[in-house]
């Protein structure tokens, strides 16, 4: 996750007081994971997390985030949120998670992986969604390097940094940022239209880094990441149908 975005245009009305928790429109079958700040579900692997670290920026807003299904290596979940005030600041990041893969990259064959998923709002939202994929210099190591592809962009949104390339990866077209977010390196693939069906291999991005960017294929995978970084909207639903990942 972010922790610092670039400007973006649009800014919602903001009240004075924080709301209660949403009821979202998921099936009543649904596991909530927490409406609190933070909150975690282990599945089949894969961590759910709810993740509310930005929320001190809101002036008002809530958000929950919901455990669906697991059948074989895929997931499914989703989270609902309304968050107002400072648009320029991410709010959460729900997310589900691969943890502790610890694999150098030049050990790494392919990472294939499968995202489906949908976002429905009142309004205009300010938001993206995203992996998020770390990268430490030792196994188990600091995070050094955090590498970032926006498959969504809502309402002007933007990453960390300035954009230094336009590349096409997977048949697709990116546009690439670089910043820092303290000492931590941050890359950022913003896609060039919505992609809520993506299926491909999350090593060509590295590739791409490795061979192109000066990124030390010795470094070492840590975490991937896969959710949602609400800036300012109202009663949005995001939802993932279908996710799975793996490492090769």
């Amino acid at each position: 996750m972010k922790f610092s975005t670039s400007l973006v245009s649009l800014a919602l009305a903001a009240s004075s007081a924080f709301a209660a928790p949403l009821e979202a429109t998921v099936e009543k079958r649904d596991t909530t994971i927490s409406c609190d700040a933070f909150g975690t579900l282990a599945e089949g692997g894969y961590t759910v997390y709810h993740n509310n670290w930005g929320s001190s920026h809101a002036t008002s807003g809530s958000q929950c985030t919901y455990f669906k299904s697991l059948s074989g290596s895929t997931v499914a979940w989703s989270t609902k949120w309304t968050w107002a005030g400072a648009p320029i600041q991410v709010k959460s990041y729900s997310n589900v998670a691969l943890e502790k893969v610890n694999k150098k990259l030049s050990a790494v064959s392919s990472i294939p992986s499968v995202w489906k998923w949908s976002q429905t709002s009142s309004g205009t939202p300010i938001a993206d969604v995203s992996y998020d994929l770390w990268l430490a210099p030792t196994s188990g190591g600091e995070n050094a390097y955090e590498i970032m592809i926006w498959l969504g962009t809502y309402g002007g949104a933007g990453p960390i940094g300035k954009a230094i390339a336009t590349v096409t990866i997977g048949g697709a077209s990116y546009k690439l940022f670089y910043g820092l977010n303290g000492d931590v390196k941050v890359y950022s693939f913003v896609a060039s239209k919505n992609n809520g069906n993506f299926n491909g291999d999350l090593n060509l991005f590295f590739k791409y880094l490795t061979s192109s960017q000066g990124v030390p294929s010795s470094y070492y995978i840590t975490s991937l990441q896969a959710g949602t970084e609400p800036f300012t909207g109202s009663n949005v639903v995001f939802k993932t149908s279908a996710y799975s990942i793996s490492v090769k």
